[in-house]
């Protein structure tokens, strides 16, 4: 009788513990896989655990608690600064100084499967970030690596924005997560590759997540086709980008010298770790989702409470919850 009731329990718990919510969120880089003739080799890497503020390094301590209000930052974000090595190691496109390094972020962890999703914020009334959009950057810190995570990016002074990027690279490797920089100056050349096309429409909002998205869907045909045995070579990668910007609508819309940079920054992302990555091809969906049909600067409308005291007392009791019905459990036994 005693066996009967313990497996009754322990369906009960599995069926409870199905349907919780589960109280952690976590943003994942993805796993990178390289394979050679003879083995191949896997590298799972970590996860980020909590939120994080990125200043850049050329941001006067003056602006900080403008910079925290405007981005949501709260005395739970770890406070890390952007300076112009950190640049030339997660970028690697040319050299730049401390005093030109404006761009702040913030990053923080969002559901498990739902991309990356990037706000632009005002600082002061002012947008500051002038030419990279919301969308670009969400693509290409998905293509750098990144999933799972919201982030929030302002300048308290006008930038075009190309270096944002770099606070978000240092604050996975802080947190554990060291992004290889061949994939992160990978991603970033797709940005400065999309710029152009970008400017050219710059009078249709719709048009960076429908490029953005198109991007997307070509690193995701070229990744698999390199982990199904075919490389794609640049006539190739041309077709699928011709296809995949007809999908969207804008292939008319997209001069053809637009076409040909991203095509070569997508030979780029073809010859990176990154398009070895099972994960990639499967998380980079989600961002695809995340920016086709967006529009403007904000991505991600939903209050951040990762790091509030609702938040930490919800994992609380859920750990207690948890561990009062093990110890029910194991009381049959008694």
């Amino acid at each position: 009788m005693k066996k009967r009731t313990l497996m009754t329990t322990l369906m009960v718990a599995a069926l409870l513990c199905g349907g919780a919510v589960v109280p952690a969120v976590q943003a994942h880089a993805d796993t990178t896989t390289q394979a050679s003739s003879s083995s191949s080799t896997t590298s799972t890497t970590h996860t980020i655990s909590k939120s994080y503020v990125v200043y850049g390094a050329g941001a006067p301590e003056s602006a900080y608690s403008t910079l925290n209000s405007t981005m949501g930052v709260d005395s739970s974000f770890e406070k890390l600064t952007a300076t112009a090595s950190d640049y030339e190691k997660y970028i690697g496109n040319g050299t730049t100084t401390n005093a030109a390094m404006i761009s702040s972020v913030a990053i923080a962890p969002s559901d498990p499967g739902s991309g990356v999703r990037v706000n632009i914020k005002k600082y002061d009334g002012e947008s500051n970030i002038t030419q990279v959009t919301a969308q670009q950057y969400a693509m290409v810190a998905q293509m750098a690596g990144v999933t799972d995570v919201t982030i929030v990016v302002t300048a308290n002074r006008a930038v075009s924005g190309e270096s944002a990027l770099t606070g978000v690279y240092k604050a996975l490797a802080a947190d554990g997560q060291n992004l290889d920089s061949q994939n992160t100056s990978a991603a970033n050349q797709v940005l400065d590759a999309t710029q152009g096309a970008i400017n050219e429409n710059s009078g249709d909002s719709s048009y960076p997540g429908k490029l953005m998205a198109a991007v997307g869907n070509v690193s995701k045909q070229v990744a698999q086709d390199k982990q199904d045995g075919q490389t794609d070579d640049s006539a190739q990668i041309q077709a699928i980008l011709t296809k995949a910007l007809e999908n969207q609508g804008i292939a008319s819309k997209t001069s053809s010298s637009a076409q040909t940079t991203i095509v070569n920054a997508l030979i780029t992302f073809r010859d990176s770790p990154i398009s070895s990555s099972k994960t990639y091809v499967n998380n980079v969906t989600n961002t695809i989702n995340n920016v086709k049909n967006s529009t403007g600067d904000l991505m991600n409308k939903s209050k951040n409470w990762a790091n509030s005291e609702a938040a930490k007392t919800a994992v609380k009791d859920a750990q207690n919850w948890f561990q009062k019905l093990i110890a029910w459990i194991q009381n049959l036994f008694n």
